[in-house]
């Protein structure tokens, strides 16, 4: 029997789309099976939302089509600052600060509205003659056999597929349907997130202050505005939440500090609980997980969708190259190729930011002090800084062609 296309995708947010356009690049037919209405997603105002692209993702986006799309809306993120303290009081004497001047590649990373990132893979997935994005739709059944994957959507239609990825975040109803449990746990810790315009310049710094409570993240945005992400113990977080604009902005403040003026409120308001869960696979027979739907981390350091896109550099270099050697790709020998390139990668640097979660997010004066000293530390040794920079630009590590911006 014909399938309806070599891969099938469900989730299209941002993962997703990426593969899509990666896979399709290689000559693999793809569907993409949103729940969204794409259009209306696409067409949306700024909501305050934004994502922190490291370099290697933007050599990705490059590679398969989409950063032309983004080039001139996005913002460079020229240093990153991080400090310790306390709302009210200021940061600590000892501070990291990291410049892209330092590396020869250019900024450390690029700042983009959530809005014109999903419009730009929407255009391109949709110039694409071999991808199918059918928009609206759920999944609500899924089986296997040894020659491909069939799914069955809400309205009742049925599509086949030699495999099946998952790209539908930490709740995903793909890995649930496989018998994929997870492991993890809540840090107890809520992330409010929104967007501020302040009356001086930012000049493509971003901000990483860790207080007791939890830390709270400061990314610039094209013009006099930033992205905030502002990490608080889940009943004060629900409580400021419930606070009117103008008490919310008082909240925040004295956290923010007066650095860049004034401030007042540019994007909707947003919160989400915080915590680590990791699929315990990324495959199953004909079957595998990218994003969030295989690891969520703390959004410490902004590498949520940069391990997504990491994942999918991955997989897509392993199907393509399976493909072209005559392999069945879905086959699992194949898939293990991509959870063995992955799984590691992504575990080490979830707990690591798990790691430093608990490390700052407290007040004790002893382990205050050892922080402290140890920013001071690195942040006097170049050699250091340098791998952290190139850490926080994606540079580091076994990086798939699409990452070093290169096809497959």
């Amino acid at each position: 029997m014909k399938q309806d296309a070599d891969i099938l995708i469900v989730g299209g947010g941002l993962n997703g789309p990426a593969l899509a356009l990666a896979l399709a690049g290689g000559g693999l037919r793809v569907t993409v099976v949103d729940a969204r209405p794409a259009p209306a997603r696409a067409e949306a105002g700024f909501d305050g939302r934004a994502y922190s692209l490291a370099h290697a993702s933007k050599r990705l986006l490059s590679v398969i089509g989409v950063w032309p799309h983004i080039a001139d809306l996005v913002q460079p993120i020229l240093e990153i600052k991080a400090s310790d303290g306390h709302a009210g009081t200021g940061a600590a004497p000892f501070f990291l600060h990291f410049d892209h001047a330092e590396i020869e590649e250019g900024p450390m990373g690029f700042m983009v509205e959530d809005r014109h990132l999903y419009a730009a893979f929407l255009a391109a997935m949709q110039a694409a003659p071999n991808i199918t994005l059918l928009s609206g739709e759920t999944v609500t059944a899924q089986s296997t056999d040894q020659t491909g994957v069939t799914v069955t959507l809400a309205s009742g239609r049925q599509l086949s597929a030699r495999l099946l990825v998952g790209c539908d975040g930490r709740a995903s109803g793909t890995a649930q349907r496989a018998g994929i449990s997870r492991s993890g746990w809540a840090y107890g810790q809520t992330a409010l997130v929104t967007a501020v315009e302040h009356d001086r310049p930012h000049n493509g710094i971003a901000h990483q202050f860790f207080m007791p409570q939890g830390p709270l993240a400061i990314l610039p945005l094209p013009g006099n505005r930033s992205s905030i992400v502002w990490s608080e113990e889940t009943t004060r977080a629900t409580q400021i939440q419930a606070l009117n604009d103008s008490d919310y902005l008082n909240a925040l403040r004295p956290r923010f500090g007066d650095f860049l003026g004034n401030i007042k409120l540019a994007g909707t308001r947003f919160t989400y609980p915080l915590n680590l869960t990791l699929a315990n696979s990324f495959i199953a027979p004909r079957l595998a997980l990218v994003g969030d739907a295989a690891h969520g981390v703390h959004p410490i350091a902004g590498q949520g969708l940069n391990l997504g896109l990491r994942d999918v550099g991955a997989l897509a270099q392993v199907l393509i190259e399976a493909q072209r050697r005559g392999e069945d790709f879905g086959a699992v020998d194949v898939l293990e190729r991509y959870q063995q390139w992955r799984r590691f990668d992504t575990t080490a640097l979830a707990l690591g930011m798990d790691s430093v979660n608990r490390l700052f997010s407290n007040d004790n004066p002893l382990l205050r002090m050892a922080r402290d000293l140890g920013m001071g530390a690195v942040n006097a040794m170049p050699a250091l800084r340098r791998r952290f920079i190139r850490t926080a630009a994606g540079l580091d590590g076994d990086l798939p062609r699409l990452l070093q911006g290169q096809q497959i």
